[in-house]
């Protein structure tokens, strides 16, 4: 299981002209690991990361889910990739303010086809693993910041995806819980060997993830500071799973 874009390029129209949100981007996030996408506001992580979700097409590129390649698919086969392959854990966890958090896994496998007693098990056991054993009753506002963000995380591992996208977890919380979400992002990646792709503006959470891809003006390039997730050590050089681009 895997992430690749290989030589995607974005353009949005802007009156007579169009400007480039990602361009000739490589990246390749392997099985297990995890690469943080940093970069200032505004230089094209929410579009790298719409491309990678199959929900905007690139101008030209490849994008390759666990093997699929997703360029090219009609809309219902897109529908039913992100479905099956891809978990998306936005920067607000958006829930169903009538759902209780168990519920709102549910209606994740209910969409999937499993049976009720299937989907309510597995629920539980991902809400146990995040940290919310016994919460799975409490509705959206009898939760805190972090729980929601937490019953999030387990909603998009409910289908048992190939590839995480993550944008902003930690945007509306403090330090120590905002920590405590990435801490469960990246053991997530490692014990289910997901693709995580993590967009981030708060490099104080970045000493766990395996690599660190910057964007600039839509360039993406990984920085020095990936670490091996062999040996924990940053490697010699710049990997090849991501090039600056042309």
């Amino acid at each position: 299981m895997s992430l690749q874009l290989n030589d995607v390029v974005l353009t949005y129209r802007d009156g007579d002209h169009r400007l480039t949100a990602v361009d000739h981007a490589d990246l390749t996030v392997p099985a297990g690991t995890a690469t943080a996408l940093v970069g200032p506001s505004g230089s094209g992580k929410s579009s790298l990361l719409a491309v990678a979700a199959a929900l905007v097409t690139p101008d030209s590129g490849e994008v390759v889910v666990d093997g699929v390649v997703v360029t090219g698919l009609s809309r219902a086969a897109k529908t039913t990739l992100r479905r099956e392959k891809i978990g998306i854990v936005f920067q607000q966890p958006n829930l169903l303010g009538a759902l209780t958090a168990v519920e709102q896994l549910e209606v994740m496998a209910h969409l999937d086809g499993r049976s009720p007693r299937t989907a309510r098990r597995r629920a539980r056991e991902l809400l146990d693993a995040v940290g919310l054993a016994g919460q799975g009753a409490r509705r959206p506002h009898q939760l805190s910041g972090g729980q929601r963000q937490r019953v999030a995380i387990a909603r998009a591992l409910m289908n048992d995806p190939a590839v995480l996208l993550v944008d902003e977890p930690t945007s509306a919380l403090d330090h120590e819980r905002g920590a405590a979400i990435i801490d469960l992002v990246l053991g997530f990646t490692r014990r289910q060997g997901v693709a995580t792709v993590l967009v981030t503006h708060d490099t104080a959470h970045l000493d766990g993830v395996d690599r660190i891809a910057e964007i600039r003006d839509g360039r993406l390039a990984l920085t020095a500071r990936a670490r091996s997730p062999l040996t924990g050590r940053p490697p010699a050089g710049r990997s090849a799973g991501a090039r600056p681009a042309r």
